[in-house]
Parts: C-alpha cells; sequence; structure tokens
C-alpha cells in the first residue's frame, strides 16, 4: 500500500477527548493521456496502474478496441503522462473526461441493442462466496476507506483486482489490463463496490461481460441499460442477500433459477 497511501498525524475529536493519532489517507494524482499528440483528458486518480487506466479509458470512450490498435503507449511517471500513438485519428474533445457517454442522451443509450452471447450461469452461493473474497482483496479501502475496487472474475475464483479512488477507474483499470495482457473477458463477471451507472454498464455491457455485481445501488438507467444489453445486474451483494435487478435467469440456487426480485 506503499505507493497509494500516506500516513498524517491529524487531531481526534470525541465527545469526551482530544487526542493527536496518524492516520492513513489515499494518495490522490492527476494522470494527463495524450494521444496522437493531442491530449484528451486528465484524470484524477490512485497513481497505481496507470498504463491499465489509459488503455481502459480508451477503450471505454471508444478511441480503441484493442491493443493491436495501440502502436506505442508510454507512462512519463514524473510528468505524470500517458503519452498514447494508436492507428487512427481521434477528434476528441478538449476534456473527454467531461463528456461522459450519457452526456450523450439517454436515448441514444437505450436504442443500443448489444448482444450478449454468452449464456453462463451462477449460483448464488458463488456470488455471495465471490463478493467476500472481493471484500477481503481491499486492503486499501480497509485502510483508509477512501477508494473503490472491481475485480474480474469467474464463476469461482477473482482474476484480476484493482483500487482506485474513482469508480471508473477502477473499472478502465481492469479491461485495460485485460487488453494489453490478451486476457478474455467474454463471459466473466465483474464486481465493483460502488453504484451501478448507465456509464458503468455499458463499459462491462461492450467488453461481452454478462454478470455485472455490486456491493452498492444502481440507477434506474443503469437497470435500463443492462436490460436492453442482456447484463444480468446484481446489486447490494451483501453478506447472504442480493437484489437481481436483470436477466435474473443467470443466477441459480439449488437447481432452481431464481425469481427477479427488488427489495
Amino acid at each position: 500500500m506503499k505507493n497509494t497511501t500516506e500516513k498524517l498525524s491529524i487531531l481526534r475529536v470525541t465527545k469526551q477527548s482530544k487526542s493527536s493519532i496518524e492516520d492513513i489517507v489515499v494518495k490522490e494524482s492527476a494522470l494527463t493521456i495524450i494521444v496522437n499528440n493531442k491530449e484528451v483528458t486528465t484524470l484524477l486518480c490512485s497513481p497505481t496502474k496507470l498504463k491499465y487506466l489509459a488503455m481502459g479509458f480508451l477503450c471505454s470512450h471508444g478511441l480503441i478496441k484493442s491493443k493491436r490498435e495501440v502502436k506505442e503507449i508510454k507512462l512519463r511517471q514524473r510528468k505524470r503522462l500517458i503519452q498514447a500513438e494508436i492507428t487512427k485519428a481521434i477528434n476528441a474533445p478538449a476534456n473527454l473526461a467531461l463528456a461522459p457517454i450519457k452526456g450523450r442522451g439517454s436515448a441514444s443509450i437505450n436504442a443500443q441493442k448489444i448482444s450478449m452471447k454468452p449464456e453462463i450461469t451462477i449460483t448464488a452461493g458463488q456470488v455471495l462466496s465471490l463478493m467476500e473474497d472481493f471484500v477481503s482483496h481491499s486492503r486499501v479501502f480497509k485502510a483508509t476507506g477512501g477508494v473503490h475496487s472491481a475485480a474480474l472474475c469467474n464463476a469461482d475464483n477473482i482474476l484480476i483486482f484493482s483500487e482506485d479512488i474513482g469508480r471508473h477507474n477502477a473499472i478502465d483499470k481492469i479491461l485495460g489490463e485485460c487488453l494489453l495482457k490478451d486476457i478474455p473477458t467474454d463471459g466473466h463477471l465483474i464486481i465493483t463496490s460502488g453504484r451501478v451507472s448507465s456509464e458503468i454498464v455499458l463499459k462491462v455491457a461492450k467488453k461481452n461481460i454478462p454478470v455485472l455485481i455490486s456491493k452498492a445501488a444502481p440507477t434506474d438507467l443503469g437497470v435500463s441499460l443492462a436490460d436492453n444489453s442482456g447484463v444480468t445486474l446484481i446489486g447490494f451483494a451483501r453478506e447472504k442477500r442480493m437484489n437481481i435487478y436483470t436477466h435474473a435467469w443467470r443466477v441459480v440456487s439449488d437447481g432452481e433459477v431464481v425469481k427477479l426480485g427488488r427489495s
């Protein structure tokens, strides 16, 4: 955790007393991404896995589809820069991070019928077991309470895990690592600690990932997009319960399909 946290002296105050203590906080860094000599964004992020973050960001925003479209990618650590050269011209806004996908209009998102091919199923017990393992991986969160986490999984194990101060960044780091290492995402699962908005669902659906699990809540547009794109969306997966919002047929329990329900 050395590269992602910092120790600070703070004043702890209760109703009865004041005391000076040492606390651990997360580090926050700015990362500027330059593509074909054009600055496309500056992200505020945790200062780890920065190449993965950049690759995932470019993929999520449609600038690349595979690593074959990236001629070169360099990290200039001291200047907090990622310089990438890709095979196609870009016409990005001055700050791509401030032009989110849903900013193009909810109608365009709802109209996207993404064909989700993997016909996989997972038991309710496997979902809860993965979430328990996911929580145990979150060392920086346990120390600071200041980061989001994301993981790529199969039905039984966590394959890749990342943490970042931003919930979008955490998922982009997962997707970027998959791109650079040629790790397939088809038919896998994504777990996130954060709120599931339409943008999060779209990132997952575009990579043909059929199951998205979160400890937190979805938005209405997130649920709508998951329904349209064929993604099984599970929220509030904690301890011994979960809410299944869409395509509940993929989650089975003792051989029986779990009925769709929200609480």
